[in-house]
């Protein structure tokens, strides 16, 4: 997916860690090296990621701080059910970001380049609420993603089309 500069962070009592090991704690699940292993480095740095991509960051087999396939899986439905991450499906797959400690936003969602790139406004936000009141809906939140072209790959697409001119 993408790697960006992150939105405004929204104050939490918690440290994703701690969050993580409170939820484990109060479930009666363990707290294992590969589970904190895994919320430190996905609370490391901002990306939208789906499982395959954390595996490649992650240490092969064999090696100190590797984490098997099926522990990453099960832990990353862990990290949604904990009010971590959030998870959404793009093209089939699943793919999650960061929630907790996160303010709501929305997506582009590039379908050339596949990338995903956050924006917050206000006015959507304002519509939403007005829409939910018109309807006597209570809104616990949101998730919109608009798909298209980012401007990178209409360049690119425009320099193509030049060239294919020009022949």
């Amino acid at each position: 997916m993408s790697e960006q500069a992150p939105l405004g962070h929204v104050a939490v009592s918690l440290s994703p860690r701690d969050r993580f090991v409170e939820y484990l704690q109060s479930r009666g699940m363990r707290v294992t090296q590969q589970r904190l292993a895994l919320v430190d480095h996905v609370f490391s740095r901002h990306e939208h990621f789906d499982a395959d991509q954390l595996m490649e960051q992650l240490p092969a087999s064999g090696a100190e701080g590797h984490v098997s396939r099926p522990t990453v899986y099960r832990t990353l439905g862990e990290f949604v059910d904990a009010g971590l991450l959030r998870k959404f499906i793009l093209n089939g797959r699943a793919v999650y970001e960061h929630d907790y400690g996160y303010p709501q936003h929305d997506h582009f969602h590039c379908t050339q380049c596949n990338r995903l790139f956050e924006f917050e406004n206000e006015k959507l936000v304002e519509l939403r609420d007005e829409v939910a009141r018109e309807h006597r809906f209570r809104v616990a939140g949101h998730r919109l993603i608009i798909t298209g072209v980012c401007e990178e790959c209409s360049r690119a697409s425009r320099r193509a089309r030049h060239k294919m001119n020009m022949i």
